[in-house]
């Protein structure tokens, strides 16, 4: 492959989590090392901001301001929920984006994010290739729903897995105070794939985990729901549920949707999910009459840097510096996923590449036989799986007892 000349260009787009700006900082640092990509630039705010020619100049930060990205939260560069037509029916962005590619003379494109960021990045590197124009397209992973087919595990969700795991043993605890019982329900992230609530069972490894877990891939009956509820209660005069907020009946119908219908939609057509844990919570005082509390652990999932895996910290970087080596080398139209294995208490990790075109759009969600027959909680097979991207606290830094985040200059390109 020859040596293509010329700048690159990084953005990060849906959702954040606490290790998104760790994947961005690897693929920007390679960069701004190599000697073929001339200059690095941020979008603001995603692909809107190469729409909108919004970028800055990464190479005019301070490299040791810079390198505080590996230990921040959300996205540094500014995120964005926007959806790119498919170009055979309005190829109106695409024309703008291959105007600032050559304006920018950008050979580069990473994009940071999930599956609609990475079917973003499958529609541009396609469009560029037919119009002739040459650009390496590479997808950096991040999802703390560690939903992305192919790989073993997303960056992202070893942290929010982390973060849950602790919380709901923090909560045990708390739970068990008083002399009168109590029932709790703790609602996690995950709309259709429930591995971060499968994470709340890391919990009973310390003795502080949920009687109940409840996953979206197992259809969630009320009435029987309510009976485990009770029989629980009856018994140790305490519950603590975890439950992923895209529970859904026999029927497909989110169970959250019994208590709001008029659930906002986003771009992608996804509905806003939230207030799972309230309604249960409501509906299992209704039932035994007990005290109740419902918690919604929401933002915290994704943002949560004080808890981060530093595991999940270094393999996100890893992913991706892997990016923007292997774009140099010659490669595109792939995105960076992991290879893992889990023999005789080893664990180890590379990085893989996998096809933009599988990738995109397509869902893992939690295997069925890792899931107990009950459909009430996850078994050793689950645990297995995640305990080893949970290991090593993070080293980040502090100022004045408070964590020491990355402030970008953003200086306009």
């Amino acid at each position: 492959m020859s040596v293509l000349k010329g700048a690159a260009v990084i953005g990060q787009s849906g959702g954040p989590s606490s290790v998104i700006n760790a994947s961005a900082y690897g693929a920007i640092k390679a960069a701004l090392d190599s000697d073929v990509i001339t200059k690095v630039y941020g979008m603001q705010n995603g692909i809107v901001g190469l729409l909108n020619d919004n970028l800055f100049d990464l190479g005019k930060e301070d490299p040791a301001e810079l390198a505080k990205m590996k230990y921040t939260p959300s996205s540094a560069l500014g995120s964005c929920r926007y959806k790119i037509a498919d170009p055979d029916e309005d190829d109106t962005d695409y024309k703008k984006i291959l105007e600032m590619f050559r304006k920018y003379d950008i050979r580069y494109f990473f994009y940071n994010g999930g599956n609609d960021s990475m079917d973003t990045c499958n529609k541009i590197s396609k469009f560029m290739l037919k119009n002739g124009y040459e650009v390496r397209c590479m997808g950096i992973p991040k999802t703390i729903d560690n939903d992305l087919a192919g790989t073993d595990h997303c960056p992202g969700f070893a942290s929010a897995a982390k973060y849950i795991a602790t919380s709901v043993a923090e909560v045990y605890r708390d739970c068990h105070v008083y002399d009168k019982g109590m029932i709790t329900i703790i609602e996690c992230m995950g709309r259709h794939a429930g591995w971060l609530t499968g994470a709340a069972a890391l919990a009973s490894l310390t003795g502080n985990g949920p009687d109940l877990v409840y996953l979206p891939e197992v259809d969630f009956d009320m009435p029987s729901f309510l009976k485990k509820v009770k029989d629980i209660y009856a018994k140790n005069k305490n519950v603590l549920v975890a439950v992923s907020e895209g529970i859904h009946d026999k029927d497909g119908k989110f169970i959250v949707e019994y208590a709001v219908s008029d659930a906002a939609v986003d771009a992608f057509g996804h509905k806003q999910l939230g207030g799972l844990a309230a309604y249960l919570a409501q509906e299992c005082k209704n039932a035994t009459g007990a005290k109740v509390r419902g918690i919604e652990l929401s933002l915290l999932q994704r943002c949560a840097a004080h808890c981060a895996s530093q595991t999940d910290i270094e393999e996100s970087f890893a992913a991706g510096q892997a990016a923007a080596n292997n774009a140099i080398a010659g490669v595109t139209d792939k995105m960076v996923g992991f290879e893992c294995t889990r023999e005789n208490g080893k664990y180890t990790c590379s990085t893989k590449l996998f096809d933009l075109t599988v990738v995109a759009n397509a869902e893992k969600k939690v295997p069925r036989e890792w899931i107990n027959e009950e459909g009430d909680n996850v078994n050793e097979k689950f645990i297995a799986y995640a305990l080893p991207l949970i290991q090593g606290e993070t080293q980040m830094g502090h100022v004045n007892g408070l964590p020491d985040f990355v402030n970008l200059k953003k200086v306009k390109a």
